[in-house]
């Protein structure tokens, strides 16, 4: 486990050992069935997630109870309600696992502590936000400019493994197009 957060922090910046020691120290590894919950809506955000194993799924259920996806999370993604993590207030969105999963947890407290304490851990944290940032925008602007068949093409060849670990109807939420029409873009 710790050995995958590592190697995924190393892909940006170079630890030592002791520096690494640093890191782990500042993670909890969790363990969650298939469909149970890491957030749920209304609840205090306690955790940021990095997924070992397993895949989740971040909603926002609407006024009319219609679920949203937000986002999907598989192996060495990061996932949280990230503002009600960083405002520390209650949370707008739920997260779900859809499979088994097993995630390593920092807190805020503990991710302030790793930017005060590692110069690095800084640059590396800036890395992923600006990485999540660029990916918000170009699904805001595919949302904006782009049919359903581009928006299911552009997903398809972007994340293919996740057509085959997701269900269909949830790969319809997350594109907004009915059940009918994924079925008819992916023929």
């Amino acid at each position: 486990m710790q050995a995958n957060l590592r190697e995924h922090i190393e892909k940006i910046i170079p630890l030592t050992d002791d520096e690494f020691a640093f890191v782990a120290s500042h993670f909890t590894t969790k363990k969650f069935k298939k469909h149970q919950f890491l957030i749920q809506e209304g609840d205090p955000v306690k955790y940021s997630y990095f997924v070992i194993s397993g895949l989740l799924k971040l909603v926002y259920t609407d006024n009319s109870a219609k679920q949203h996806i937000v986002s999907f999370a598989m192996e060495d993604w990061w996932e949280s309600d990230y503002y009600a993590y960083f405002t520390q207030t209650e949370a707008t969105l739920s997260l779900e696992c859809l499979e088994d999963t097993e995630v390593l947890c920092c807190t805020l407290e503990d991710y302030k502590k790793l930017c005060d304490g590692l110069q690095k851990m800084e640059r590396f944290f800036l890395e992923k936000a600006t990485s999540g940032f660029l990916g918000s925008q170009r699904r805001i602007i595919s949302w904006q400019t782009s049919n359903s068949k581009e928006r299911y093409e552009q997903l398809l060849k972007q994340y293919p493994l996740l057509f085959q670990r997701v269900p269909k109807s949830l790969i319809a939420s997350y594109l907004g197009v009915s059940r009918e029409t994924l079925s008819r873009l992916s023929s």
